[in-house]
């Protein structure tokens, strides 16, 4: 299949202002579409904003919290009135959380799910006649915790199962419109997820229990879901370690649990998993 051309389309990155979102809009950015970013933080989108102006792309910045549906429609509104189209919908505003569930807050969960899940939700519903208009794309990033639950992570898990499952019935749904939709589970990455994430009581764990350096980095991610869009791509499954998990979790399913369960017993030696 012939790449598809990106020149002048309009991007819409959800949680844009930083790592993979911000490496993501320079790279359809150079890549010739016109980039528009949310994100809650003013200072983040403005540190942004100056990035993509620097590069000269042509982009708008939209403070906005997609899991507030208001805002999910809000930016999809001044989209459209700024560029006159909405071509690709990048669905990657998401937070996370390290805790085991006997120990977190419910209230963790009801984060994880309305900004992960009805993030995506809301934004796609308002979007969608307009990408269903330019036969363009919905990326939904994901994560190899939307195939393989992970322990301190239920809540995590759950949002993007949930993601899966949703794009995967609007992928059929809208096969005979000709809308590409891809599901991209980058796996460990270099970027700023785990430092937010949400301890057991709901506030921000602070630092990265994990060795950033070994890591995928946000700009190689970038990359390779600018090259799935071009190719109008099913799905993207980032990383030796995600790969090889997404293939085990299927074909030995009782292996797997204990492996991850090793596995998050080393990196996580605080939780008495």
């Amino acid at each position: 299949m012939q790449p598809t051309s990106l020149q002048d389309k309009v991007v819409l990155i959800t949680g844009g202002s930083s790592g993979i979102g911000r490496a993501t809009a320079l790279a359809f950015g150079q890549a010739g579409t016109r980039v528009v970013v949310t994100g809650r933080d003013e200072a983040r989108l403005r540190d942004t904003a100056q990035e993509l102006a620097g590069r000269g792309i042509a982009h708008l910045t939209v403070q906005a919290d997609v899991g507030v549906e208001a805002d999910a429609r809000r930016a999809v509104e001044e989209t459209v009135q700024h560029f006159g189209r909405l071509d690709v919908l990048i669905n990657n505003a998401g937070i996370s959380m390290r805790a085991l569930f006997r120990d977190a807050d419910l209230d963790v969960i009801h984060r994880l799910m309305q900004t992960n899940f009805f993030g995506t939700v809301y934004t796609t519903k308002f979007a969608l006649s307009y990408v269903t208009q330019a036969r363009g794309s919905i990326v939904g990033i994901s994560s190899i915790a939307g195939y393989r639950g992970l322990p301190a992570r239920t809540g995590y898990s759950a949002s993007k199962f949930a993601m899966h499952g949703f794009l995967e019935a609007l992928r059929t749904e809208l096969l005979p419109q000709g809308v590409h939709v891809l599901l991209a589970c980058p796996g460990f990455t270099s970027s700023n997820i785990r430092n937010v994430a949400l301890a057991a009581d709901g506030t921000s764990q602070g630092e990265s229990p994990r060795n950033e350096q070994q890591m995928m980095s946000s700009e190689e991610v970038a990359r390779h879901l600018l090259h799935a869009v071009r190719h109008r791509r099913r799905d993207l499954v980032l990383t030796r370690q995600g790969k090889l998990t997404v293939f085990l979790n299927k074909w030995l399913p009782a292996l797997t649990d204990k492996l991850v369960l090793n596995h998050f017993r080393k990196e996580e030696p605080d939780f008495r998993l």
